[in-house]
């Protein structure tokens, strides 16, 4: 029987990944694969091997990998800016809805600025380290384009109220349509700033590439 080939997108799609995810697995020779005209392709049969063969270990690492490329997909280069100057949280409020605002995430920033208002005046969303989650108190997946989430960073830390009374110079913006979405994204992140050398990474990378890769890349490939 002749062997089907696939391309990378059909094998991401397959295995629930990013195509940077099989691009990594095929300079690993997971699969065998060939280049047909300009493009590689993939060897149906011998992924489907390697989905058998895999080992409990092999079988952790790709369903996280899947959660990762998940939030990867909330998570643009193009959502993270960095250093910018606040006077106050409703300043930084402001800046990250404008933000927003200027990335089409949103249709109106000053709607986005007036619910994250509200729901900080329920209580801060900082949770101390350093560290604010910012979203409305309740979802409109009507008023936000594409599910998303911000990251900002302000070149001085701003007084947020937070639990521990450190100013905040760490912001995500959670712009997120329904609930398995928004707790998905919460469960993430709050696992990424409990290891404390992401969470100081974000105050030290010096380009949106390096904090794309603390939010997005297992931290025992970061040194690689």
């Amino acid at each position: 029987m002749a062997k089907k080939f696939i391309s990378k997108a059909d094998a991401a799609k397959k295995l629930k990944v990013s195509e940077r995810v099989i691009q990594e697995m095929l300079n690993a020779n997971v699969f065998e694969s060939k280049v047909v005209g300009k493009n590689i392709k993939i060897d149906e049969d011998s992924m489907n091997e390697w989905l058998e063969r895999l080992s409990e270990n092999d079988e952790k690492m790709l369903a996280l990998k899947r959660v990762i490329c998940h939030f990867e997909e909330y998570m643009k280069p193009d959502n993270i800016f960095l250093d910018f100057h606040a006077d106050n949280k409703y300043d930084a409020i402001r800046i990250l809805s404008e933000k927003a605002k200027d990335l089409k995430l949103v249709r109106d920033a000053r709607w986005l600025y007036e619910v994250v208002v509200a729901r900080e005046e329920l209580i801060s969303t900082a949770i101390g380290n350093g560290v604010a989650l910012l979203h409305p108190r309740h979802l409109h997946p009507s008023k936000i384009k594409a599910p998303s989430i911000l990251f900002g960073r302000s070149d001085e830390g701003v007084d947020f109220d937070a639990p521990d009374n450190k100013p905040v110079n760490i912001f995500f913006m959670l712009l997120l349509h329904n609930d398995k979405q928004h707790l998905f994204s919460l469960s993430y992140i709050s696992k990424l700033i409990m290891n404390p050398e992401i969470l100081s990474s974000f105050s030290t990378a010096k380009n949106v590439e390096e904090i794309h890769k603390c939010l997005t890349v297992l931290p025992e490939q970061q040194a690689k």
